[in-house]
């Protein structure tokens, strides 16, 4: 099957932000691809919120999604894609949502590992999600585990999604710039794909402070389809469970490993 991943800047308004992932679903439908991956706060951008974030989320979350139902169901093709979701108190879950290409919400998974590193504090603003609450969903026959931007730098969560069968590792990111971080954020992707020899497709934020970058790699950790840093685009590539099967029966490393 085909896969796309989605890159934009995404805007303090939902309504804009739906508009912008409309024209790359339709797009990415149009390109034959059965799945599109948006970044994280393709919703809105935090930085942009007008007012406390708690009660912007809880206003905006359902029609977030509802607004990704109709776009799947318009273009039929299934997406996956990051938003802040109310979680009860003052700090929301930062939450990927999966739905079908009927619609049909598949489930959510909520950002584990909070970016409290590089002089930032997410777990001041963010509720963290349950480390055992891990999530593969089956689209098209093919199992894709979902991840968000800081959980790349922990191999123990990809390893426990391939572990879980999933075929594709999927990252939604908002990847800050720095120093060495196009670096760090390049060389991740890769390892995670050839440590657990799964696709990997990532989606990032491409905005003044988040580097975009988005890829798809194969199960060696070669990319098959990139971007820069475009305010806006999409790429696409084949993923499919025979090219898993071909680098693991020279690459066992999921038989071979001993801990």
């Amino acid at each position: 099957m085909k896969v796309s991943v989605g890159q934009f800047a995404p805007t303090g308004s939902v309504e804009e932000n739906l508009e912008t992932m409309d024209h790359w679903a339709e797009q990415a439908s149009i390109d034959g691809s059965s799945l599109v991956l948006f970044p994280e706060e393709a919703m809105l951008a935090v930085g942009k919120v007008q007012g406390p974030l708690a009660a912007a989320v809880e206003h905006e979350w359902s029609g977030f999604v509802q607004g990704l139902s109709f776009i799947a169901a318009k273009h039929s093709i299934a997406i996956v894609a990051g938003g802040y979701e109310g979680s009860g108190e003052s700090r929301p879950y930062n939450t990927l949502v999966v739905i079908d290409a009927t619609g049909r919400i598949l489930g959510t998974y909520r950002k584990i590992h909070l970016y409290d590193a590089f002089s930032y504090q997410e777990s001041t603003r963010i509720m963290p999600g349950d480390p055992e609450a891990v999530a593969v969903f089956e689209i098209d026959g093919l199992k894709f585990g979902v991840q968000t931007c800081y959980d790349l730098r922990f191999p123990e969560l990809s390893r426990r999604l391939a572990l879980a069968d999933a075929d594709v590792l999927l990252v939604s990111a908002a990847w800050f710039k720095g120093e060495h971080k196009i670096e760090h954020w390049e060389t991740l992707l890769k390892a995670r794909a050839m440590e657990n020899t799964v696709w990997v497709a990532a989606a990032g934020t491409s905005s003044t402070h988040t580097i975009g970058h988005s890829a798809i790699l194969d199960p060696m950790g070669v990319p098959v389809g990139f971007l820069g840093d475009e305010r806006s685009g999409m790429v696409s590539a084949e993923v499919s469970r025979r090219r898993i099967e071909e680098v693991r029966e020279f690459l066992p490393v999921l038989a071979n490993r001993r801990l």
